[in-house]
């Protein structure tokens, strides 16, 4: 059941081998590549083999070109989603904790299905013989760096949390996942919660005083916040405080794609003045299209608008949307950024570099 539930909703459009000129497979080898969203935790797979299904494990990674990657825990979705209106009353996640017989603690709370998915990351990695690493520090982020220089038969990853009505109510609790190894959360998901108001929520506030005070703690622990999925409400307010970079992980531009799913440009511009990066969505919500021209042409335009110091990717692989390919296939979005007309010094800043300064910056 969860096989064909995890086939039907993480779909990947074509199917490798993934074509690109000469010109951007050279490129690509020497990037440094990141991308800030993939959900491929929630499914079961091992990620040390190379699955039939999904998008996203750590020989395609590596077969990508991928540095790093950005892996969240999803610990509550709301049946038959949308992006326009969702309340908190249904709860698809706890199907798949039943079926993949997580423990009993994650069947009625929400911060154990967060810790549990980061307990099995943290199993995968230590399985990993070196392959893979979790990332938590400016030190494990260096010491990574230095021993990829010399090969890249490696990637690492960074723990996010999508929604913090993973908290259980309780802002307090950033401690208790800031020390599970987690660095970036989203004040909401798909519905709004006791922190703040959701996009796609039936009310779409702002920040409540519980999620000001979990802002305050996670820039504290060196938690990025991630504004993707907030409604216009919470980003504002959660720019006004920042002091810190801030992130849209998975996200698109409203000049590109006008939906209740993506950033305006004065939302941009914001994110990009608090020194932090929104990244493009590989879906058609996000990039209006189904194929490496329409994501870098997202790109192109966020650019545009805020220079490519602020801008990234935000896949959402195995995500319950549909993407052009696999992380085998992200040599299609360097092609397709050289069709655009961006310098190889712009590229390689949105493939990943931005990703890697942030990091630097922010983490503790």
């Amino acid at each position: 059941m969860v096989g064909r539930t995890e086939a039907r909703l993480c779909q990947t459009m074509h199917q490798p081998p993934y074509a690109a000129s000469d010109r951007a497979h050279a490129l690509h080898e020497g990037l440094w590549v990141a991308d800030l969203h993939a959900d491929s935790l929630l499914w079961g797979r091992d990620l040390l083999e190379r699955s039939e299904r999904g998008q996203v494990d750590i020989p395609r990674l590596i077969a990508g070109n991928v540095a790093l990657q950005v892996f969240a825990a999803t610990t509550k979705s709301p049946r038959h989603l949308n992006i326009e209106r969702n309340d908190d009353r249904s709860d698809d996640v706890i199907l798949l904790a039943l079926a993949l017989g997580w423990p009993a603690a994650t069947w009625r709370r929400l911060m154990p299905r967060a810790l549990h998915l980061a307990a099995r990351a943290d199993a995968m990695a230590m399985r990993s013989e070196g392959r893979f690493t979790i990332i938590r520090s400016r030190l494990d982020l260096a010491a990574y760096e230095a021993l990829r220089q010399g090969r890249r038969d490696l990637t690492a990853g960074v723990l996010a949390i999508e929604g913090a009505h993973a908290l259980d109510g309780d802002p307090a609790n950033v401690e208790v996942v800031a020390d599970a190894g987690f660095r970036m959360m989203s004040p909401s998901h798909f519905f709004d919660n006791a922190f703040g108001g959701s996009a796609h929520g039936l009310v779409k506030g702002g920040l409540t005083d519980p999620g000001r005070e979990m802002v305050e703690r996670m820039e504290a622990r060196g938690m990025l916040v991630d504004v993707a999925h907030a409604s216009a409400a919470t980003i504002d307010d959660v720019l006004e405080m920042a002091t810190r970079p801030v992130i849209a992980s998975h996200t698109g531009m409203r000049g590109v794609a006008d939906n209740a799913r993506n950033l305006t440009d004065v939302q941009l511009r914001g994110i990009a003045d608090t020194g932090g990066v929104a990244g493009v969505g590989f879906w058609p919500t996000a990039c209006g299209g189904e194929d490496a021209a329409s994501i870098a042409r997202s790109i192109r335009y966020a650019v545009d608008v805020v220079g490519a110091d602020h801008v990234g990717l935000g896949s959402d692989f195995d995500g319950a949307v549909q993407v052009p390919f696999d992380a085998t296939g992200l040599v299609q979005v360097t092609d397709a950024l050289l069709s655009a007309g961006l310098a190889d010094d712009e590229i390689a800043k949105v493939m990943g570099g931005n990703v890697r300064r942030v990091l630097a910056d922010v983490l503790p």
